[in-house]
């Protein structure tokens, strides 16, 4: 958009080839490594075994051998096209730097095929141990991870969920549809708050106004996220993974699911449509077309693009002077918008949990610590090291304000 040139079509189903390969790994990760030690372990756990190694060990090498090696498929589909896995650079205006040689899509194609299969086997996993506990379905259940908001998501023409092209679509509280807008329109729906804590804006719908962090019917709150992209459409645009979107409905009740800790299931049955997606591509006789790149002719001057990360819905905004160089910029990425879903969701689950006359154990504040790890790969990792070391200190207050504990986790 800031250089008036439209990608070709090859170039475009290369850009989603390899994007899907980037939600693969990253799903992955975030489940596997951040979310099922809480699951297959327990939230009680010792935190030396509350990890991705207490995982492997206790569901076997041979799964945990393929976890590993789905997680390099998704990480060798970026490098084989952009140069590296992260942060490549191979995208252009109007393009892409490379394209695909048969050889390496018929590479792609196998591991994607592989992929659809682990991605099936992780939903059953999932099935298995946490929803034929019951302990863990009322955990998911329980009013302590329930945060009614709104939900943001992007969508193709047809409603389904699409994390590369389309429009983003908001739905309220009770699912309905509040809007639709293309990239250029951003600012006419969603605007930033600013807190005096903290460096992170609290982004929100202008339709209803800066209310502060409140839940409930006609909250200006929105969440972007797996949970949210489900919420805020139709279905999923591949097969197998509608199947499990029925189902996901079906269990928990219906749309829209307000509970924070389905996250985790809804990101397998996303992992689930990439890895279709990836396929899909994979089989599509114009990815290997050497017309990957239309030169752009038009003088730079603004654009604004928005897809969907693993951890929400993300929109860059650039204006640039005559010869591209970026003189404004204004970004709202997944962490942001959810900032404010977050912190609702660890006051609301820390009120639920601590009690008075409680020992807050290290296994509660982890139960805390799971009403924002369903969200964010990035918070994720910074609160849930191998070893069970957490650089965070906690201070539980009572109600006059009196410090009555502190906490900070040591090196197991």
């Amino acid at each position: 958009m800031v250089y008036g040139v439209e990608p070709t079509p090859t170039a475009k189903k290369l850009r989603e080839l390899c994007y899907s390969a980037h939600m693969i790994h990253s799903h992955i990760a975030h489940f596997y490594a951040l979310a099922a030690p809480d699951f297959v372990m327990g939230p009680d756990a010792d935190p030396s075994v509350r990890n991705v190694l207490g995982v492997i060990g206790k569901v076997g090498l041979e799964i945990g051998g393929e976890v590993i090696k789905h997680r390099a498929y998704g990480q060798k589909i970026q490098a084989m096209l952009g140069g590296k896995a992260t942060h490549p650079a191979w995208t252009k205006p109007g393009g892409v730097s490379k394209g695909l040689t048969e050889e390496e899509r018929k590479e792609v194609e196998e591991m994607a095929k592989s992929c659809v299969g682990f991605s099936q086997f992780s939903l059953k996993l999932f099935e298995d141990v946490v929803l034929k506990n019951k302990a863990y379905v009322d955990l998911i259940l329980s009013d302590g991870y329930k945060l009614v908001t709104n939900y943001m998501g992007l969508v193709d023409e047809n409603n389904k969920i699409n994390f590369y092209d389309g429009k983003v679509r908001v739905v309220d509280t009770e699912g309905k549809e509040l809007f639709k807008y293309g990239p250029r329109e951003y600012l006419e729906y969603v605007a930033e708050h600013v807190e005096p804590h903290s460096y992170l804006k609290f982004p929100y719908l202008k339709k209803f106004g800066w209310q502060g962090l409140k839940e409930g019917p006609g909250t200006s709150i929105y969440q972007a996220a797996p949970l949210a992209r489900l919420n805020a459409s139709d279905g999923m645009a591949t097969p197998l993974a509608q199947e499990h979107y029925e189902k996901f409905y079906a269990t928990l009740g219906g749309k829209p699911v307000h509970h924070v800790l389905a996250a985790h299931w809804a990101r397998l049955v996303e992992l689930l449509y990439a890895a279709e997606r990836l396929l899909e591509l994979a089989q599509d006789e114009e990815v290997t077309s050497p017309a990957i790149l239309n030169i752009p002719t038009s003088v730079p001057k603004e654009g604004v693009g928005i897809l969907e990360a693993p951890r929400g819905t993300l929109t860059h905004h650039y204006v640039t002077n005559e010869k591209g160089i970026v003189t404004a910029a204004n970004l709202i990425v997944g962490t942001t918008n959810n900032n404010a879903p977050i912190t609702m969701a660890i006051k609301k689950s820390a009120m639920a949990i601590i009690k008075p006359g409680m020992e807050i154990s290290n296994g509660l504040l982890n139960m805390v610590e799971m009403a924002f790890r369903s969200y964010d790969p990035c918070f994720s990792c910074a609160t849930h090291a191998i070893l069970g070391e957490l650089p965070l200190q906690v201070n539980v207050y009572d109600s006059e304000g009196e410090l009555v504990k502190q906490m900070q986790r040591e090196l197991m």
